[in-house]
């Protein structure tokens, strides 16, 4: 049980520690009209182009006109150039000025992408209202999803691990394992529904108290996510009826042939149920799909056959409490090599899918995360070839211990070969009848004292033969236990990195985003640094906040603007406002950024900074001729 709580605690600290907002897998690639254009006359739709196909929600676009006031228009649909496309009509023309278009859709690979832009027709308007086009996603409906993500995840590398163990292995006593197949098995049924509840919520970025809106439900079970969340649940159900179907008329110690087809049966339900995955992420969209889908459900079946078969053994070890025989663990070490085999050539294949080049391996947050994702991969192999070596210990454990046998008594013969020697029930067998013989004999007969000796001599080879072997067995199944524990505690961490890797933006699609100058940071929001910096110069209505925009928020020439929001949210307008950057580390500082009014708010064109860190800002707001106040803030400028 220590070996399952350790396994549980470090499971807990992966999912509180990753269970940030999911970086998305398609990004805008364009739009039309671009981004930050001025049109000479009012453009009858606005068309977004991405790196991959993309669905669409009830809300997908909100554009707002000069005045911050929703502009009418037509239902979101797909453009005539394909599913990568997203487009919204407006039904009239639109007025002089700059307009704000926020837009959330549905990557083919379930993660919802949001972002916005702006456009102007005739020109730019004077002062344009800041929009908030709200997070990427909920934060609590985002960690949430995600912790069922990662449930799911280790619920069906269990329950399939697990079942292919007793059917491949075939442990003496399966009982052990009984209570961790079914664990799985609901826990795989929770997860699943409680993904399905939440769908919704976590593609429209709402509160996860809207998950039991009859409505949300209803979406949810019309998207392809949805469709295959509610295929994983009928197929729980298939694999129930088949389990208890097993468990009533097949022995696992042997498998006849008549139900041979039951276990193809369970076999061919672990692929459907990878499928649903397959179906639903990463390999369901981009390049090769048909080809993606075939590594993606041979990766999950091996890496649950790997995984889950290493949590079933280690449960094994710890519960029996006679040595498991040496083939149990051979089989295992055999299917865990070939499992292993599968992992790196489908491993291989995806991360070439996904990086597009060597240079993304390290420009890249997905390559970076790669790296990491392989380092742990190799202490993952690392343990498993210790495992290895004891499995193959434990198997001529039996020989060892007869070679390292000292004889019991002078004269009495050299150890014999384990296949040689008599078991030990048979020796005292013999052993008995010998006694018996002797105690029979008349008087005056000479005792039988050759066949006595030999057949005690025999009992107490064979019984010291059985101890040794046992001594030996267990010291090499104790290290054993240890090297698995190692192996599915490293297994956990590569299940986390998978599963935080499976939500993250692939270098490929940075690339095609990068190429099309339209880079976007994880959450799919065009990249700037923005800070909100309150402000109370001790007076009535004397305080507010200051909204900072850094473009492109990276190392280099940025453009400032700042708004000033008096206290009742509005805009307010200030005689005077000064902004400096200092970074203390390198002592840097302070750079004025020279923003001048420009009608409203307040600008600079062009602000130079020279390193990437965790710069302060210091604003100084002057209110009136007499009041003023100097705050600061930290702003991180990225490379």
């Amino acid at each position: 049980m220590r070996a399952l709580a350790l396994l549980g605690t470090l499971l807990a600290a992966l999912l509180l520690a990753s269970a940030g907002p999911a970086s998305a897998h398609a990004a805008l690639r364009g739009s039309d009209p671009a981004d930050g254009a001025v049109l000479k006359s009012s453009p009858g739709s606005v068309t977004l182009t991405f790196t991959e196909s993309v669905g669409l929600l009830d809300d997908s676009f909100r554009v707002y006109d000069p005045t911050n006031h929703r502009v009418d228009t037509g239902d979101p649909e797909h453009g005539p150039a394909g599913s990568d496309t997203a487009r919204i009509t407006f039904p009239k023309k639109l007025g002089t000025g700059t307009y704000t278009v926020a837009w959330r859709i549905v990557s083919a690979d379930s993660h919802p992408v949001s972002g916005a832009l702006t456009f102007s027709v005739g020109k730019p308007s004077a002062t344009t209202t800041p929009v908030s086009t709200g997070p990427a996603e909920n934060p609590v409906t985002g960690s949430l999803y995600n912790i069922g993500r990662y449930v799911a995840y280790i619920a069906v590398a269990l329950l399939i691990g697990a079942a292919a163990f007793l059917a491949v292995c075939r442990p003496p006593d399966p009982a052990p394992l009984r209570t961790p197949v079914r664990a799985a098995w609901w826990a795989l049924l929770a997860a699943t529904l409680f993904l399905f509840v939440l769908r919704s919520p976590y593609e429209e970025g709402t509160s996860p108290a809207t998950a039991f809106d009859l409505s949300a439900l209803g979406r949810s079970a019309t998207g392809r996510p949805g469709l295959a969340l509610l295929a994983r649940v009928a197929l729980l159900a298939l694999t129930a009826a088949l389990y208890l179907l097993l468990r009533k008329r097949v022995s696992p110690t042997r498998l006849t042939r008549p139900f041979r087809p039951l276990l193809a049966t369970a076999a061919a339900l672990s692929i459907a149920l990878a499928l649903t995955w397959a179906a639903a992420e990463h390999a369901s969209a981009g390049i090769q799909v048909p080809l993606a889908m075939t590594s993606s459900v041979l990766h999950l079946l091996s890496m649950a056959l790997w995984l889950g078969g290493l949590t079933a053994l280690l449960i094994t070890l710890h519960r029996t409490t006679t040595p498991l025989p040496a083939v149990v663990v051979s089989r295992f070490s055999r299917v865990a090599f070939a499992s292993v085999a599968v992992l790196v050539v489908t491993g291989v294949y995806q991360s070439w899918r996904g990086l597009g080049s060597w240079q993304a391996l390290t420009d890249t947050s997905y390559g970076r995360l790669l790296l990491v994702k392989l380092a742990a991969v190799t202490l993952l192999l690392a343990a498993a070839s210790q495992s290895r070596r004891w499995t193959a210990k434990l198997a001529t454990a039996p020989a060892a211990a007869a070679r390292a046998r000292v004889p019991l008594a002078v004269g009495a013969p050299a150890a014999l070969p384990a296949s040689a020697a008599l078991s030990a029930p048979a020796a005292l067998s013999a052993s008995a009848d010998a006694s018996a013989e002797e105690d029979s004999a008349s008087p005056g007969e000479p005792p039988a004292t050759a066949a006595s000796t030999a057949a005690s001599t025999a009992a107490s080879t064979a019984a010291s033969t059985s101890a040794s072997t046992s001594a030996f067995a267990g010291r090499h199944q104790a290290a054993l236990r240890r090297s698995v524990l190692a192996e599915v505690a490293i297994g956990v961490a590569v299940l986390g990195i998978t599963t935080i890797l499976g939500g993250t933006l692939p270098g490929r699609a940075e690339a095609e985003a990068a190429a099309s100058g339209t880079v976007s940071d994880s959450t799919g929001i065009p990249a700037a640094a923005v800070a909100m910096v309150p402000f109370d110069v001790g007076t009535p209505n004397g305080h507010g906040k200051v909204q900072i925009t850094l473009d492109p928020g990276r190392v280099g020439k940025n453009s400032v603007q700042a708004v000033v929001f008096g206290p009742d949210g509005g805009i307010s307008t200030v005689p005077e406002l000064r902004l400096s950057f200092t970074l203390a580390a390198q002592k840097i500082g302070p750079l004025p950024a020279n923003v001048t009014d420009r009608g409203g708010y307040w600008a600079a064109d062009s602000v130079n900074i020279p390193i990437a860190g965790e710069w302060t800002m210091t604003v100084t707001v002057r209110v009136s001729d007499l009041d003023q106040v100097t705050v600061t803030k930290k702003i991180r400028i990225a490379a």
